[in-house]
């Protein structure tokens, strides 16, 4: 899968600038000594290990736009500089869209930073590359044990492991209790049961649910992927094509459409993520699908409205019980063009010292859920009012985690499931049948077959 044609990335970055390591680990491995060795010999070599200073600059590029988040980070490094003087982290912020654009663009000149977070679905754009390291040293450092098995699973190829998953959560369904309650109708378990009460909701100033298709990100590829998804079905097939032209992947098209005529503000085909979730943090939509990145946005926006939020598992068709659709495990990389890539993997690995790691994840309570084992048990994490108070919504969204996947990663983790969602197709062909009026098997086709073209660009 690694030391891919080059020219094919860069290609496939140029298309969406318009729209929008090889070897171990750097972490040196520990000398192991002979067994006769004296404990004072011994005792000498852990000395001089300890003794060995940092020294370098890094550059360290994030998508933490949100205040909390950016601040507990800059915190983490000015603290991490303090401890090691000669050591200068430089943090840069980008959107997650600008982001992969910068790093696409960058890649040929070397513009990429030291270290960085990333999408679950760019990681295998990267490994393609060559552009990143595996990172299993660290993750033995931290402890392997410590982390979710499926969370490790989807950042790995071939037996390394090239990311480390910093937090995770999993896509739901937000409802407005108030509003159900108001109208006598219960939360829904069906799509049919969804579109009839959001179809009955939009009035009033509010809309139903919205349906977002903005061509600059993923949204409309995730609102398909539920419904695909949900029936056991996938935008891939098992030979890792693009499967816009199924029965079920045009049943769920038609749905979203009549979602989108019926129940959504015409604006939205144009929302990105942003403008999608803002309706429903002013209150403004009755249904939505998000992470618990939904709480901390009605806090902002309109706290009287706290009290009826909340959220549960995402509809399939029958109404079955799911344990997970689309699950993300935010990771972290590190480049290989790094110059330090010691001084990159010391730090991360103190973001999950305990008193750093329980403060990120309460700059955003309940959005941001732990990557590693114990954590959601501890005093210190859960004494956080918002954890207390969204207690169900915690526990739901926790329940999607162990079965979701990243979108299209249901076959493992591939440079066609990162095509899939970056290169938003799938937007353009839902814009195209909306504004345009063409067929929706028409352009189901014309977008199955210009993503194949792209993956096998991206994969000769």
């Amino acid at each position: 899968m690694r030391k891919k044609i080059l020219s094919a990335m860069l290609s496939l970055a140029m298309l969406c600038t318009a729209l929008s390591g090889c070897g171990g680990s750097a972490a040196k491995e520990e000398s192991k000594a002979p067994e006769q060795n004296s404990s004072e010999e011994k005792g000498s070599e852990e000395k001089a290990e300890a003794d060995t200073e940092l020294e370098g600059d890094i550059t360290f590029w994030h998508s933490f736009t949100q205040g909390p988040r950016l601040e507990t980070i800059q915190e983490a490094a000015d603290k991490f500089m303090q401890e090691h003087p000669k050591v200068n982290i430089k943090i840069e912020t980008f959107s997650w869209n600008d982001f992969y654009t910068k790093w696409t663009t960058g890649l040929a000149s070397g513009n990429v930073p030291d270290m960085s977070t990333a999408l679950v679905g760019q990681v295998s754009e990267m490994i393609n590359s060559d552009a990143i390291i595996p990172l299993n040293g660290l993750i033995d450092d931290i402890g392997r044990d410590k982390f979710y098995e499926n969370a490790l699973n989807e950042l790995s190829v071939d037996g390394n492991n090239y990311a480390v998953p910093l937090y995770s959560h999993a896509m739901v369904m937000w409802v407005r209790k108030d509003l159900l309650e108001k109208n006598n109708l219960e939360v829904p378990k069906t799509w049919d049961e969804l579109y009839e009460e959001a179809k009955a909701l939009t009035k009033d100033g509010v809309y139903g649910l919205s349906f977002p298709c903005g061509s600059t990100d993923f949204q409309a590829t995730n609102f398909l992927n539920f419904y695909v998804k949900g029936a056991g079905g996938s935008l891939l097939t098992d030979d890792l094509k693009a499967n816009l032209t199924s029965d079920l992947a045009i049943e769920g098209i038609n749905y979203w459409l009549k979602v989108y005529k019926d129940c959504s503000p015409k604006d939205s085909i144009n929302y990105n993520v942003l403008d999608q979730a803002t309706l429903y943090y002013q209150g403004k939509t009755a249904f939505d699908f998000n992470s618990g990145f939904q709480i901390s946005g009605v806090a902002a926006n309109s706290p009287n409205l706290l009290d009826y939020v909340d959220c549960y598992p995402i509809p399939t068709i029958k109404g079955t019980e799911q344990k997970g659709i689309t699950t993300s495990n935010q990771p972290l990389v590190i480049w290989k063009n790094s110059k330090h890539p010691e001084i990159c993997e010391a730090f991360i690995k103190t973001l999950y010292d305990e008193d750093t790691y329980v403060k990120f994840l309460h700059s955003v309570p309940v959005g941001m859920l732990p990557a590693i084992k114990g954590i959601e048990d501890s005093e210190a994490y859960k004494e956080d009012p918002t954890i207390q108070k969204f207690a169900h919504a915690e526990e739901v969204i926790s329940s999607q985690i162990p079965g979701g996947t990243a979108i299209g990663f249901e076959h493992g983790p591939s440079v066609q499931a990162g095509i899939l969602t970056n290169q938003h197709v799938i937007e353009e062909m839902f814009q195209d049948i909306i504004t345009n009026g063409t067929d929706v098997k028409t352009a189901a086709k014309a977008a199955e077959d210009k993503l194949n073209s792209l993956m096998e660009a991206a994969t000769q």
